[in-house]
């Protein structure tokens, strides 16, 4: 793979706005499950956040330990414009792979399909890393390929379980069923506990 997604290829995406992935808002399947989770004081990290729709969401609804990561600064000055109030101390520029601290949710949206596939066992191991006992990884997978050279890069159930399953029990890993109408069919949501919880 020759490309080095880093942070400066990011931040040109966002500042050149080819950002596809993008739907502008928070998808039905992160806000159906958020609106079922009763403790507001969660420490939530959203990795590789983007322009954060999700913990705009959150953030709206009271959460109040949500924490967004990004390479690139322009994702989250965005979102600190959109949302005044939201915690500067919890907008981290930062690599996800460098993070410290310890959550009790992982919310997955985008990002796993930005990497670098050769990034993704050590994203699973990662993951684990950051959990508490007990903690939740969460989101939404490519359960597809793509035609042209990534990102994003695509994959499959089977492919995931190898990555996931040394770090986590699953959950759940099945078809979305209310995925927005583009991606209808083409995503996985998963739901895995960190392992010995």
């Amino acid at each position: 793979m020759s490309q080095d997604f880093n942070a400066a290829y990011w931040q040109q995406r966002y500042q050149q706005n080819q950002t596809g992935w993008d739907v502008g808002a928070i998808t039905p399947p992160l806000k159906e499950y958020f609106d079922q989770l009763e403790n507001k004081a969660l420490r939530i990290l959203i990795p590789g956040c983007g322009n954060a729709y999700e913990a705009e969401y959150l953030h709206q609804n009271g959460f109040t330990n949500v924490y967004v990561a990004d390479v690139a600064e322009a994702p989250l000055q965005r979102l600190q414009a959109r949302v005044p109030d939201f915690p500067r101390h919890h907008l981290l520029h930062q690599d996800f792979f460098l993070l410290q601290g310890a959550f009790d949710l992982i919310v997955e949206q985008t990002f796993f399909c930005a990497l670098n596939p050769d990034l993704r066992a050590g994203y699973a191991r990662k993951c684990a890393e950051l959990l508490q006992p007990n903690g939740k990884l969460m989101g939404l997978l490519f359960d597809t390929t793509f035609e042209k050279e990534g990102p994003p890069f695509g994959g499959s159930r089977e492919e995931y379980r190898l990555y996931f399953a040394p770090y986590f029990d699953f959950l759940h890993c099945e078809t979305a069923t209310n995925s927005i109408p583009p991606r209808q069919g083409k995503e996985l949501f998963m739901e895995v506990r960190k392992l010995g919880s």
